[in-house]
């Protein structure tokens, strides 16, 4: 088995939902009492946060560059952000080791291609829904991406920065969430991505008929597989 390396801490209520999902999928695929090979770095989130809304990309690079040299030094295989936004500075990471980085835009798109979905709907901060880095790897893929109308944006981003970061879930956000897929699907979206590692928390592939792929569980079972191989 290989050793996973995980940068985490953005936020920590994820990266637990990573942990958790990382050694269920190894004790799933393997029995008994196998669990995953991790190491953790995980990284303030307040270091991050402020930097990301002040566009400083170069400072959050310098900060998650030092986290991924660690995994590497300390022994992992191969290694993953546990973030949707970070990784606007997956290549940096990416040229600062020689250590492999399982992206979670691949991941996510190989299960939207298995299940022949062409058109989807994505929900993350408005950096992952707006700027390119994101939405240009799924079209490179083949896949049509809808994002939400601007003031669909900015509520579907305070909810994640004021709330599902800090472990909170309201009915009304849960609500508003839902709106918002049911929107994108009547616009042509076969699914709707949870593109950021938090939303799993809030709403769930039960809570609609629009078919849901979550980031999170996508990324960590393509870490498994990638582990196990």
């Amino acid at each position: 088995m290989k050793t996973i390396g995980l940068i985490g801490g953005m936020s920590w209520e994820s990266t637990q939902t990573y942990y958790r999902l990382l050694n269920e999928q190894v004790r799933t695929r393997l029995g008994g009492l196998h669990s995953a090979k991790i190491i953790l770095n995980s990284v303030d989130f307040a270091d991050i946060e402020p930097l990301q809304h002040q566009g400083d990309w170069a400072g959050t690079a310098e900060i998650l560059t030092t986290a991924a040299k660690s995994l590497e030094a300390a022994g992992a295989d191969f290694f993953l952000i546990g973030t949707n936004t970070m990784h606007k500075v997956a290549p940096e990471l990416q040229n600062a080791v020689k250590i492999p980085l399982l992206h979670i835009v691949d991941a996510t798109a190989e299960a939207l291609k298995a299940d022949n979905i062409t058109s989807v709907g994505l929900l993350g901060t408005k950096f992952t829904m707006e700027q390119a880095f994101y939405r240009e790897r799924l079209e490179a893929q083949g896949l049509k991406v809808l994002i939400p109308n601007e003031t669909q944006r900015t509520i579907v981003h305070e909810v994640i920065f004021k709330e599902l970061c800090l472990g909170v879930t309201q009915p009304t956000s849960k609500q508003a969430y839902l709106n918002i897929v049911k929107d994108l699907h009547q616009q042509g979206a076969q699914a709707v991505i949870l593109g950021c590692t938090e939303i799993g928390m809030l709403i769930k592939s039960t809570d609609t008929t629009v078919p849901l792929y979550d980031t999170t569980e996508l990324h960590a079972n393509a870490a498994v597989t990638y582990a196990l191989k």
